[in-house]
């Protein structure tokens, strides 16, 4: 009986698989073994298409950075340039939950959604601009850019500080030049206004093409050219600033011979009064017009600089660029190279410079806050010093394009512990 009743089992055990079998062909579990490889598939690629094109993804920090960094600098900031310029990058995500109106602006009639800008001396030859305002940015600024093509500086000409997330740099303003920057600026105009159907840029779009942020334009002044010779920012107002929302005269390269000369008091007013003069003669929308002075100039420089700007009507100054100065607790091996050093070790000049100006001008002159800047904290603390708006650049390389994310997000924070506005704080640390 116990034989009879195992057999009887083993029987049914077959029957059942027999009939499993029968009823659910080889082709079906093949199939349904294929739905779910592409089921894997396809959030596998949505997965990997956030990673790779959304400026928060952990991604860009912590692979595409050291990868980047593992170049020699000037050819990662080339590359990172030559990908920008394709799209090949990714774009700030929409964010639902963002309070970002806490940090809306509004500075020489340009309505901003955010404060955070690019400096110049990243997309030096306009080659990336809206790749670079979809990483979130208020402002994007290009530059600096020669009358006339230059190579600048012999190679090697820049240097990670990588112990002290700094850079020097003796780029020496290579440029394309005028004529190479305002073909692509015309081209760039040219094949927005024929996507949207429009002949002549609407009143209420500005040239960044992307409401709520703005397109600056950087001049620059030619090696050859001599120290008392004007022209060439004359020219740079005249060929490029129909394409600006603002236009800036930097007086403050250290890497061009004579160039911080004119930031002296009679060469500068000069200079001043025939950029004006050109802007008001040949730029028919009056784009704002700033000069961007150095973090080194002494606290006397500082008035004669803050007395021509109000002499000569300009509408506004960056403080700073870079520094000719060496804090003693620089720690990198390349610490010692001649140029500009940006990143953190400017952010104290840079402050100092902003604040004194304020006071000096009674905030009657709007000021970008540039110079070592990193995270919230320290654009919350340019603003209360008295920075209308503030500008990054070596952060960017260090933190990647996640950085305006992480900024914008930290700033909102801050300012709604403390109940206030981006607009409402700039200049608060004189009113107390």
């Amino acid at each position: 009986m116990h034989r009879l009743r195992v057999q009887f089992i083993r029987h049914a055990r077959n029957s059942s698989s027999s009939s499993s079998s029968s009823s659910h062909p080889r082709g079906g579990s093949t199939t349904a073994k294929n739905v779910g490889l592409a089921v894997v598939g396809a959030t596998a690629a949505l997965y990997a298409g956030f990673v790779l094109t959304d400026t928060r993804a952990l991604f860009h920090r912590v692979v595409s950075l050291p990868l980047m960094h593992t170049l020699d600098p000037e050819r990662a900031h080339v590359l990172s340039i030559a990908l920008a310029r394709m799209g090949l990058c990714p774009r700030e995500g929409f964010d639902p939950d963002s309070k970002e109106h806490r940090l809306q602006s509004e500075v020489f009639n340009l309505p901003l959604s955010n404060p955070i800008g690019l400096a110049a001396g990243y997309d030096k030859h306009a080659e990336a601009m809206d790749s670079l305002l979809g990483f979130g940015f208020g402002l994007v600024e290009i530059g600096s850019v020669t009358p006339q093509p230059q190579p600048g500086n012999p190679l090697p000409r820049m240097f990670r500080l990588s112990q002290d997330n700094a850079v020097i740099n003796r780029y020496g303003f290579n440029s394309d030049g005028h004529a190479a920057v305002q073909a692509r600026l015309s081209d760039r105009l040219a094949k927005w206004m024929y996507s949207v159907g429009v002949k002549t840029l609407p009143e209420d779009i500005p040239r960044s093409l992307k409401v709520g942020t703005a397109l600056g334009v950087n001049l620059g002044k030619n090696k050859a050219s001599a120290a008392e010779d004007n022209s060439d920012y004359v020219k740079g107002v005249v060929s490029l600033g129909r394409y600006a929302d603002y236009v800036v005269v930097n007086i403050s390269s250290p890497n061009t011979p004579g160039l911080r000369s004119l930031q002296r008091r009679e060469p500068m007013l000069q200079l001043l009064k025939e950029v004006k003069a050109a802007r008001d003669a040949h730029v028919e929308h009056n784009p704002p017009l700033l000069v961007k002075i150095a973090p080194d100039v002494s606290m006397d420089e500082l008035e004669d600089i803050a007395a021509v700007v109000k002499e000569a009507c300009i509408d506004g100054v960056i403080i700073s660029n870079t520094t000719l100065s060496r804090p003693s607790y620089l720690k990198s091996q390349h610490k010692n190279e001649t140029g500009g050093l940006s990143g953190p070790p400017v952010f104290p000049l840079a402050l100092e410079k902003v604040r004194a100006f304020y006071a000096l001008t009674h905030g009657s002159i709007p000021i970008i806050g540039c110079g070592g800047i990193t995270n919230g904290a320290e654009a919350l603390a340019m603003a209360k010093a008295g920075a209308s708006l503030v500008q990054v650049y070596t952060a960017l390389g260090y933190q990647g394009p996640g950085i305006v994310h992480d900024m914008k997000r930290d700033l909102v924070e801050l300012l709604e512990k403390e109940g206030t506005t981006w607009k409402a704080v700039v200049g608060a640390d004189h009113r107390v």
